[in-house]
């Protein structure tokens, strides 16, 4: 891997950069079919068991055509603390990360996925957990996993007034 430029901007904790890929509500990846790159944003999950990042999709459209021919991906996950006025200065956190997508077919790890991002996303998730996880719901989407290979993190946390 390629050495950070900012050391001090670098985050070396790996439970500080899974926290980040915890809290921020959507990643963007990166894929690429020959030399034509593609940009997604997705809403998702992290399983810090299983250290992946679990995404919900329609079963067909330009994204799954890329990663089925090639699955490999990087991402970012983006905890955007905003500008800060009068230093020029923007407060932020991210996750780096690259790995596998796979394509979920096995029925209670579709669940499982889905409840992973549910309680993600909601403020109240057992309730369309219990609701709308079904066999038939999960029949209609396809569900991708990233298989972290590897992670780094980035961030700028305090204003740095330069003269």
């Amino acid at each position: 891997m390629h050495p950070m430029r900012r050391r001090d901007k670098e985050i070396t904790d790996e439970a500080e950069v899974r926290g980040i890929l915890n809290e921020a509500k959507h990643v963007t990846v990166a894929m690429s079919l020959g030399d034509a790159p593609y940009l997604a944003t997705l809403s998702h999950g992290y399983d810090g068991d299983r250290n992946c990042v679990y995404f919900h999709c329609a079963p067909e459209g330009k994204k799954v055509e890329i990663l089925r021919a090639n699955p490999r991906v990087w991402g970012q996950a983006l905890v955007d603390n905003g500008y800060q006025q009068g230093s020029c200065d923007h407060l932020y956190k991210t996750a780096q990360f690259h790995g596998r997508v796979t394509f979920v077919e096995d029925q209670e790890e579709k669940e499982h996925a889905l409840r992973v991002m549910i309680r993600h996303l909601d403020d109240a998730p057992e309730k369309i957990i219990s609701e709308q996880i079904t066999p038939h719901s999960t029949g209609r989407i396809l569900i991708g996993r990233i298989d972290i290979d590897h992670m780094s993190g980035k961030k700028a946390d305090r204003v740095i007034v330069q003269l």
